[in-house]
């Protein structure tokens, strides 16, 4: 498992709230803590403590339920990996961490009067815990009982929970609402089952932009730039490149990022992926030396990803693809060759005292990626299979659409103007800069839509300008441009690939069966007017 080690030696350490928020003196219960009464359980609850406890501490702390588990979702995936600390010396569901730079640990316990080794280990308390931690943030913002009711509200109080400031702490913020848009069920340890409802959100921002800069001299577009703390890296390097490495976080995707700006940290990797959308951060440049695999640093790259090596939950197909498209360019650039000697998990890096990636990490499933193999994994029957070419040649075709908002950059900003400018919504020149013409044009379309007009272009817009157009009926064994249509907006709804090749084969039909499943739809597997009426309102 990836743990600290000596200064310089590839030291690795990434967990969310890694860094210092405003201080908060927690000297005291919030205003309405002492007033709110604990829910009561009742019989119906049977067995789902976890469930029981979200109520509870919503109850007590006046902090809407669904927010509070899509943050302790973001955090661990509702795994409280029996007590065990992350990397940033976090705990439990809610990831109450107690570190130099961030104590909510500390703060949870003074304002609930918990232990810290009950706080720790006992799911009820943290999540108590979290709960109180959140709650006091919203004081400190000045959130009053009716605006605690709207979870809208709540947004800089998340992005303070997430113990990052500035671009990070927005795109976090971003990533728990996106879990409250799209709805989630999860199973944690135990059996219980947890879910939160989709529901429309727009968040109140304000500041800041959750945009960071692009890569300078970076050989992958896409990537978001937020640089190491210069004592985190060695600038130049003193051997060729002729290596990957893959590692896994311990912790948050922010929290990763974050570390690796914390000049104690002594610690970087060269790009962090995240789990939910394939999100790709660049935080040390190609050229420069990385401090993530001890003895291999002078040759390797070095790719994070986010999750935990005990918990397959975190490894989702958008991550695999969009690290694997990373590999692959880096390869190509590199000359390094595409298999498992150049291609290596942090396990089996020279020198190393690391487990990562771990056992649930699909070596066959992300090499195939690699090697352009894009529909490895899936089933196909009978003779309508489907072409493997990945994205198409227009520039509309990814594997996973980003989250994207004013400022932003890159291939998918220019898709994003082409598809606002031919359905009559003027988003300005297509070249590539989310700027103010284009937030003009996608709050009109989003308005027009129905949509949350918030000027963010998120997967329910993703999915409505992508299958804009005709609604012909579509079955297996049809192709042309509609079906390439169909393909890309399946991608957008669904958050998992659907090769837009313009060949409906099995597994086309089956992502189409997904969909009218989760839109209760009738699951035919066949696209008729009904299925087209819910992707053209990004259902």
């Amino acid at each position: 498992m990836p743990r600290r080690a000596a200064a310089h030696t590839g030291r690795r350490a990434s967990v969310v709230a890694a860094l210092a928020v405003t201080a908060l003196t927690a000297t005291g219960t919030p205003a309405a803590a002492t007033s709110a009464a604990h829910l009561p359980a009742t019989a119906a609850d049977g067995g789902r403590t976890m469930h029981r406890a979200f109520v509870k501490a919503a109850g007590k702390y006046d902090v809407p339920r669904d927010l509070l588990a899509a943050v302790g979702y973001g955090e661990t995936h509702l795994d409280g990996h029996t007590g065990r600390p992350s990397q940033a010396n976090g705990f439990g569901v809610m990831h109450l961490a107690s570190n130099p730079a961030n104590r909510t640990l500390e703060k949870a316990a003074a304002i609930t009067g918990e232990p810290l080794s009950r706080l720790r280990r006992d799911t009820t308390a943290n999540i108590l815990g979290g709960a109180a931690v959140l709650r006091s943030y919203a004081d400190r913002l000045g959130l009053d009982g009716d605006e605690r009711d709207d979870i809208d509200a709540w947004y800089p109080a998340v992005a303070q929970y997430s113990g990052t400031t500035g671009p990070a702490a927005a795109r976090y913020a971003d990533t728990v609402y996106a879990f409250l848009t799209h709805g989630f069920a999860a199973t944690v340890p135990g059996g219980e089952q947890i879910s939160v409802t989709a529901r429309p959100v727009a968040p109140e921002k304000g500041t800041p932009s959750a945009t960071s800069g692009r890569a300078p001299i970076t050989p992958y577009p896409s990537a978001l730039w937020v640089p190491a703390d210069a004592h985190n890296f060695t600038v130049g390097r003193t051997a060729t490149i002729d290596k990957v490495i893959i590692h896994v976080t311990q912790g948050s995707y922010e929290g990763s990022i974050k570390w690796f700006q914390d000049p104690k940290a002594e610690v970087s990797a060269h790009y962090v992926v995240r789990s939910s959308d394939g999100q790709i951060t660049q935080t040390v440049r190609d050229t420069d030396t990385a401090y993530h695999a001890k003895q291999a640093n002078a040759s390797a790259l070095g790719i994070e990803h986010e999750g935990y090596i005990d918990d397959p939950s975190w490894f989702t197909d958008t991550m695999y693809r969009a690290s694997a498209a990373l590999t692959r360019a880096l390869c190509d650039k590199y000359g390094i060759p595409k298999d498992r000697a150049h291609i290596i998990g942090h396990d089996e890096a020279p020198g190393t005292d690391h487990t990562d990636p771990g056992r649930y990490w699909d070596w066959n499933r992300y090499m195939s990626f690699v090697e352009g193999d894009s529909n490895s994994g899936s089933s196909s029957n009978g003779s309508n299979n489907e072409s493997t070419s990945g994205s198409s040649s227009d520039g509309l075709g990814f594997p996973s659409y980003s989250l994207l908002q004013s400022g932003a950059s890159g291939a998918q900003v220019t898709a994003v103007q082409q598809l606002l400018n031919t359905q009559g919504f003027a988003a300005g020149a297509a070249d590539g800069s989310f700027g103010a013409a284009t937030l003009s044009a996608v709050k009109a379309y989003q308005t027009t839509r129905g949509l949350p007009a918030a000027g963010n272009v998120g997967p329910k817009t993703w999915t409505a300008l992508l299958s804009a157009g005709s609604t012909p009926t579509l079955r297996q064994g049809d192709s042309g441009a509609d079906v390439k249509r169909l393909q890309r907006s399946l991608t957008a709804a669904l958050g998992t690939t659907v090769d837009a090749v313009g060949t409906f084969g099995p597994v086309t039909a089956k992502a189409v069966r997904t969909y009218q499943t989760r839109q209760g739809l009738a699951v035919t597997g066949i696209v008729s007017s009904n299925t087209w009426a819910a992707l053209h309102a990004g259902h």
